[in-house]
């Protein structure tokens, strides 16, 4: 059904259904929430960012319009979601836009049955070891596209959590500055509706590499809002729900509000993009990005793993469909799937096995110093980088092929102690999850470029 240029669709949630899904949990379950342009709302515990209306899985999205879509669960209809997509000029959506909406939420919750059968099998494995609460529940929130989880893996590497999370988010400022302002995807704060765009095409450039202009905003503080405890102070509390059900000022919390820090979406702008497309990026200037989102190193990976993209040299669709059906499981897959991505720029063992994780490959574990921390922290092993391999194989070994799922339960429950639950946090705290705020004394070196 559709309401004054609002388009609600159902997503039925099958089998995830029978193991009482909870939006919440599947969202709140890494750190990619936390990133722009993903916003979570503790209140109403909704999901609001902009999505492609092109196949969305695929390469073939690059070039097609963006809308705003907040994603909800209601307790009067729990067998499915409810999809709000904002149509600005249009009150209704073809068939292929409402697929391609659907496919993307679907590929965000990992609802395919693939996924939901990894769901289940690890719940009935781990649940019978382990009893302690954790509101992970072996479902790990990730992107609409292959290509974003790729970039957000990238962004991982080498620098703090609250880095991350700016690099993101200027990526998606970005994103809005290279459109036309007539045709811009707005993220108004204050707005009752989103204005989404008819014509999301990259401007064409004079010359092979171009600069656009933009007005690069100055970054500024915000106060950090931890008891002693690790609970949240109670002025950093969610504004309250707007009744009216076009409205999603709601979505951002009043601390956030104030704020105005790097990574929050109310900034003083009031506007975030969607995350950029390999199109989107491919004929940009090298030290543009890199000085424009603080990218660093990362800037002209970034651009090369667009360009080879667009030019067909990496074929996501490819990718993805590699990691469909049962040979999801077999190493061999994987060894064959992570040998293609340590072929692209700045993908090593670490970015491959985010990547895979992200793909549904769940018995590698992604290693760095927040495992050498974590085991040396929860399990008592005086891990290092020579030793760390060895020693999550003894820990978790037993869980496979769900080593992964096992390790991120206990990391999770591990900073909901120390934070608090994280599903209730303010968006401008999210930059407070680092060691140095757990009490980390890990003295590991730091990992080279490539990781």
């Amino acid at each position: 059904m559709s309401s004054g240029g609002v388009v609600v669709l159902e997503l039925p949630l099958g089998a995830a259904e029978e193991e009482n899904f909870e939006l919440e949990k599947a969202v709140c379950s890494h750190g990619l929430f936390m990133m722009p342009p993903n916003q979570w709302d503790p209140v109403s515990k909704t999901l609001l960012r902009p999505l492609r209306l092109g196949l969305g899985l695929g390469d073939s999205d690059s070039d097609s319009d963006s809308v705003m879509v907040r994603i909800s669960q209601h307790q009067w209809a729990p067998r499915s979601l409810h999809v709000r997509v904002y149509c600005h000029n249009s009150p209704s959506l073809s068939r292929q836009h409402r697929e391609s909406v659907l496919a993307q939420v679907s590929r965000m919750l990992r609802l395919s049955e693939d996924e939901e059968r990894a769901v289940r099998e690890f719940r009935n494995m781990y649940n019978n070891e382990k009893k302690k609460e954790s509101s992970f529940v072996g479902r790990v929130f990730r992107s609409p596209t292959l290509f974003e989880d790729m970039v957000k893996c990238m962004l991982l590497c080498n620098c703090q959590w609250s880095r991350t999370l700016s690099m993101a988010r200027a990526l998606c400022e970005l994103q809005l500055e290279l459109q036309p302002q007539s045709s811009s995807l707005l993220f108004v704060a204050d707005s009752a509706a989103a204005a989404a765009s008819t014509n999301f095409d990259t401007p064409k450039p004079k010359k092979e590499h171009f600069i656009p202009y933009t007005g690069i905003p100055q970054e500024s503080k915000v106060s950090t809002n931890f008891t002693n405890s690790g609970s949240i102070k109670a002025d950093c509390v969610p504004a309250d729900i707007v009744r009216n059900d076009d409205d999603y000022s709601h979505l951002i919390c009043k601390t956030c509000q104030a704020a105005d820090e790097p990574h929050n979406i109310a900034s003083d702008n009031n506007t975030i993009g969607n995350f950029p497309s390999p199109t989107e990026l491919a004929n940009l200037d090298e030290g543009f990005l890199a000085s424009r989102c603080n990218l660093g190193y990362r800037a002209s990976r970034i651009l090369k793993l667009a360009r080879d993209i667009v030019e067909g040299r990496i074929q996501l669709t490819q990718l993805e469909e590699a990691s469909k059906g049962e040979s999801i499981s077999k190493s061999s897959n994987y060894d064959k799937l992570a040998k293609q991505l340590k072929e692209i720029d700045g993908f090593g063992t670490f970015t491959c096995a985010n990547v895979l994780m992200c793909m549904g490959y769940y018995h590698v574990i992604p290693t760095d110093s927040e495992t050498i921390r974590h085991l040396r922290k929860v399990h008592a092993r005086y891990s290092t980088v020579q030793t760390v391999q060895r020693d999550i194989e003894h820990v978790y070994g037993k869980y496979a092929p769900f080593q992964f799922l096992a390790y991120w339960s206990e990391l999770w429950h591990f900073y909901e102690k120390t934070f608090g639950k994280l599903s209730e946090m303010p968006c401008s705290d999210y930059k407070l999850i680092t060691a140095s705020n757990m009490g980390s004394t890990s003295s590991t070196k730091k990992r080279k470029k490539k990781c």
